[in-house]
């Protein structure tokens, strides 16, 4: 991977994902439950293949969402530890940047150095399980948000590059 802009963006929303696959698990019972009640301005909408398909997506996304958390997880533990410990102070935790300097006896450059270098190896290791910048964006199309989230971080580099 040429930029950790994916790297970022998994691991910040890694924290979140529990609980939209949680939200999607209370909307497949939603629609399971209210195709039930099958009225005459509502019918097609509760027709069993409509139901089904809605269904179907829900867990085909649910899926995807897990299939990130493990490809984190993992990545996470390809790389070296005390590297994976930075990034999930950084961006699970939300820690800032003097305290993760502090609690591992870094000066804030040292910090930065070992933070860009925790990113570079977490990219890699998600390449190597085949999950590069395109595989990426594709596999994750369909969740703006973290589309969203990954355009900040891309957007963020880019104002970087104008300043400089």
């Amino acid at each position: 991977m040429k930029t950790n802009e994916w790297a970022k963006t998994l691991l910040y929303v890694y924290k979140y994902l529990d609980r939209v696959s949680e939200g999607i698990d209370k909307l497949v019972m939603q629609n399971a439950l209210n195709s039930f009640y099958v009225r005459g301005e509502r019918k097609a909408e509760n027709e069993c293949m409509a139901v089904v398909k809605r269904i179907n997506e829900l867990s085909m996304r649910k899926s995807r969402l897990i299939n990130i958390k493990v490809l984190a997880d993992k990545s996470l533990c390809a790389i070296e530890k005390n590297l994976a410990q930075i990034l999930i102070e950084k961006y699970m935790d939300n820690d800032d940047a003097d305290m993760i300097a502090k609690r591992h006896n870094f000066n804030v450059r040292t910090y930065f150095r070992k933070l860009y270098q925790a990113e570079v190896n977490f990219s890699q290791a998600m390449a190597r399980m085949g999950f590069n910048e395109e595989r990426l964006l594709k596999y994750l199309e369909h969740e703006n948000w973290i589309i969203e989230v990954y355009e900040k971080f891309k957007n963020e580099k880019e104002g970087e590059k104008e300043i400089v």
